[in-house]
C-alpha cells in the first residue's frame, strides 16, 4: 500500500476511534439519552473526517500563500485564527438546524461547553498539521544531509583519483623511457603491468566497492611498477589471510594509501621504505618505517566490509 494511503487510513482509523470512543463515555455515564447519543456519534462521524479535510485544504492552500519560511509566527496565528472561524461556524450551523429534530431542548450548559469544545479541537487539528509539516520537513533534511555527504565523499575520491592518476602515469611513463633503452624485456613487463593497472582503474572506476581479492590482485600490478621505479629504494610487502579476500573494499585504496607514503617520504638505497599491507583485527593496515610525522599511514575497512 502507498505511504500516502497507509496515512490516510491511519489518521481515519484514529478519527473513528475518538468517535467510537466519546460514544462509549456518554453512554456510560448515564447522562445521555441514547437517541442523543446515538444521533452524537452519526455526526462525529460525519462533521469531524468533514472539518479535517476542510483543515487540510486550508493549511495546503496556506503553504502555497503563506508558508512558513517566509514569516512563521504569522502563518501559525493566521491558520489558527481560519481554523477557529470555521469550526465555530460549523457548530453554529449544526445546532441552527439540527437542534429543531431532536425533539427537546439542549441543556445551556451543554451548548457552551460544545463551544469551547469546538475551538480546543479546531485548536488540537490545526497542531497536528503544523508539527507534522515540521516533522516531514525534518526528515528531509536528514535525507538530504545523508545524500550530500554521500556525493561529498564520492566527489572527493573521485578528486583523489584523478589527482594521483595523471601524476602516477607521468612518473611511470618516465620510468618506461628509461628502461626501454637499458632493459627492453623489463620494459615490456613493465608496461604489461602499467596496462592492468589502467585497466583495473577504467573497469572499476563508477563502483563504490570491489572484493578485497580483486583489490590485492591489483595492487601486485601496481607494486611492480613501484619497485620497478625505485628498485632497492622501495620494498614492499602484502600479508593479508586468505579468509579476509572476500570483504569489500572501496577500488584503489590501497593504491592511494601506498602513494601516500611514497609521496610523504624519502628513500635511498641505504635506506629503504619499507611499506606493509596488513590485518589488524577489523583493519587493513597500510603502514611504513620512515615517517614525516608521527602516525603511520592505516585505513579502517570495517565499514566496507560486508
Amino acid at each position: 500500500m502507498p505511504s500516502g494511503k497507509r496515512k490516510l487510513l491511519r489518521e481515519y482509523s484514529i478519527i473513528a476511534g475518538i468517535c467510537l470512543g466519546s460514544y462509549l463515555i456518554r453512554g456510560a455515564s448515564g447522562q445521555f439519552p441514547v437517541s442523543l447519543n446515538l444521533i452524537l456519534l452519526i455526526g462525529s462521524l460525519i462533521f469531524i473526517p468533514f472539518g479535517w479535510e476542510l483543515l487540510r485544504w486550508v493549511n495546503e492552500k496556506l503553504n502555497t500563500l503563506l508558508p512558513f519560511e517566509e514569516n512563521l509566527p504569522l502563518r501559525i496565528f493566521v491558520q489558527m485564527i481560519i481554523g477557529v472561524a470555521l469550526a465555530l461556524t460549523m457548530r453554529w450551523l449544526i445546532y441552527r438546524f439540527g437542534e429543531p429534530y431532536l425533539g427537546y431542548k439542549l441543556d445551556n450548559l451543554f451548548l457552551v461547553a460544545t463551544w469551547v469544545l469546538y475551538v480546543l479541537a479546531t485548536g488540537i487539528m490545526n497542531s497536528i498539521f503544523i508539527i507534522s509539516h515540521f516533522i516531514d520537513r525534518w526528515k528531509d533534511s536528514i535525507q538530504m544531509a545523508a545524500k550530500l555527504e554521500k556525493e561529498k565523499t564520492l566527489v572527493q575520491f573521485d578528486n583523489l583519483k584523478n589527482q594521483i592518476n595523471p601524476h602516477f602515469l607521468f612518473n611511470a611513463l618516465s620510468a618506461l623511457d628509461s628502461l626501454i633503452s637499458e632493459n627492453p624485456k623489463l620494459a615490456s613487463q613493465f608496461l604489461q603491468h602499467l596496462s592492468r593497472v589502467y585497466r583495473y582503474v577504467l573497469q572499476n572506476k563508477d563502483r563504490t566497492t570491489v572484493p578485497l581479492e580483486v583489490e590485492l590482485d591489483f595492487i601486485k600490478n601496481y607494486i611492480f611498477l613501484v619497485e620497478t621505479r625505485f628498485q632497492k629504494s622501495m620494498k614492499i610487502r602484502v600479508d593479508v589471510p586468505a579468509e579476509y579476500t572476500d570483504k569489500m573494499i572501496v577500488p584503489v585504496t590501497l593504491q592511494v594509501l601506498i602513494e601516500n607514503a611514497i609521496k610523504h617520504n624519502v628513500a635511498n638505497e641505504q635506506h629503504p621504505l619499507c611499506i606493509e599491507v596488513c590485518i589488524d583485527g577489523e583493519y587493513l593496515i597500510v603502514q611504513n618505517n620512515l615517517r614525516t610525522c608521527d602516525r603511520c599511514i592505516d585505513f579502517c575497512l570495517t565499514c566496507h566490509w560486508k
